[in-house]
């Protein structure tokens, strides 16, 4: 019962280490990454779409990203889109392709965007906080139905905390890489 409850508990917090990567994803850095804005809502025909649903996304040079549409009347929907996101780039409309140059970042915007990361990091501390709490409810719910003993809800709760651990330092991990990342110049 401990155990699958420990399962369940790693499970839920991968998850939230996963999500951190994907927002982290989307936070640029000096160089062209697809995934800047794969995920980026579109309106297309008055449904929201991601861009990777809708169009060819390369990175063919290191400060360029081209974004080739399969309908290409998506075209200023998707220009529309760059342009309202927090990015900050201006996209090049050519009628068939849009060019995004990733320019290098200033000072002030890399610290900008390391406050962003935090902010995702926090979120991904909350989210395995809340993990944590949500499994401690439930080892004790355990107790006091008497599945388990006193001193199995001590140990559950050891071993809870010891995961919660283990994923707290990796999220700060990936926070420290990405922040590595978005000083590199």
């Amino acid at each position: 019962m401990i155990k699958e409850s420990l399962a369940d508990a790693e499970h839920r917090m991968k998850g939230a280490i996963h999500a951190l990567e994907e927002s982290f994803a989307t936070i640029r850095t000096g160089r062209a990454s697809p995934a800047l804005v794969e995920k980026l809502m579109v309106e297309y025909y008055g449904a929201p779409t991601q861009l990777q649903q809708l169009a060819t996304i390369a990175a063919p040079e290191p400060q360029l990203l081209t974004i080739r549409p399969f309908d290409p009347s998506s075209l200023g929907a998707i220009e529309k889109a760059i342009l309202a996101s927090d990015l900050g780039l201006n996209p090049a409309n050519d009628g068939k392709l849009i060019r995004l140059s990733i320019p290098t970042l200033t000072e002030e915007r890399r610290h900008e965007l390391i406050k962003v990361a935090h902010k995702h990091l926090e979120e991904a501390k909350i989210a395995v906080r809340n993990v944590r709490r949500d499994i401690l409810e439930d080892l004790r719910e355990f107790e006091k139905e008497k599945m388990i003993s006193e001193d199995e809800l001590f140990r559950g709760k050891e071993d809870l905390e010891k995961v919660t651990t283990r994923y707290i330092e990796q999220i700060d991990e990936t926070g420290s890489r990405k922040e590595k990342d978005i000083k590199e110049v």
